[in-house]
């Protein structure tokens, strides 16, 4: 005779009762490996099992680079007009509040001076999740004031890149940022100060074509995509298939694009030793 016997039929716990497992406690990669998601976190939001990137924002990114998770915004509030009155499926002032609210971000950057391993710098840093991360007049703005801080007071400038290319409700004001930012770009490359820009996944179109592309070190990380159209605008284009691995940081760094990629976990360390190196 069994040592257990269920007396009663069925499950007799009430909805109410139950426990359920919360939302985003677990991470899967692509290749099927799940990760704790504090664990992920301590780990820069790489898998250990497969040393998967997760893509993240301008808040991880500074929590990962910034002494102690220290620093001060500049031009926090700053939000984009509507110089068009531009309407696509909605009124883009309306996308731009929609998207606020859902993000709880002004737009698709956020800039903060702080320390990195006790040496002061300027970070900005672009969040896909704002409209994908498109370069409109607030972002090149922002990049603008960031190396005009730079100057001001001789700091380093580090420009993480995450987008889709260039605002489309923007139309030409967003492709004058490509222009602006290499202009001021240029200015700090004349002062000697030293400029680092780390490239990561998606990092496509306006972006890639200025200021992504113009470090004293261009550098990314594994698996980024990094290039101007896309694979598919370019398959149509030259009507030939692409070879594999195409627009890949690896793709890109073999083809002499890139300095190096850098593994996110050893981001902070690596970034404070070309400092140094640039200050020599």
């Amino acid at each position: 005779m069994a040592w257990f016997k269920r007396k009663d039929a069925g499950i007799k716990t009430s909805t109410e009762e139950k426990k359920d497992t919360p939302d985003g406690l677990w991470y899967k990669t692509p290749k099927g490996n799940i990760i704790h998601t504090r664990e992920l976190k301590n780990n820069s939001y790489v898998c250990p099992d497969d040393d998967y990137h997760v893509k993240i924002g301008s808040k991880e990114y500074f929590e990962i680079l910034f002494d102690d998770n220290k620093f001060t915004e500049l031009d926090k509030e700053m939000i984009s007009g509507d110089p068009l009155n531009f309407v696509d499926s909605k009124p883009y002032p309306t996308r731009i509040k929609d998207t606020i609210a859902k993000t709880n971000l002004k737009d698709a950057a956020r800039t903060g001076v702080g320390k990195l391993n006790g040496l002061d710098i300027v970070i900005t840093c672009m969040d896909f999740k704002f409209i994908g991360g498109s370069m409109g007049s607030v972002v090149g703005e922002k990049i603008a004031r960031a190396i005009d801080y730079s100057l001001k007071h001789k700091v380093p400038f580090l420009m993480i890149s995450k987008s889709g290319g260039a605002r489309m409700m923007e139309a030409g004001f967003s492709l004058m940022q490509m222009a602006k930012t290499s202009a001021k770009l240029a200015l700090l490359d004349e002062a000697g100060i030293p400029y680092i820009s780390l490239m990561t996944d998606p990092t496509t179109g306006g972006v890639t074509a200025s200021f992504a592309m113009l470090g004293d070190f261009n550098i990314a990380e594994p698996g980024a995509l990094i290039g101007f159209a896309g694979p598919r605008v370019i398959r149509e284009t030259i009507g030939k298939d692409l070879p594999k691995g195409f627009q890949s940081a690896e793709f890109v760094l073999e083809h002499g694009f890139l300095d190096f990629i850098i593994d996110r976990r050893q981001l902070k360390n690596r970034i404070y030793t070309l400092l140094n190196l640039l200050r020599q």
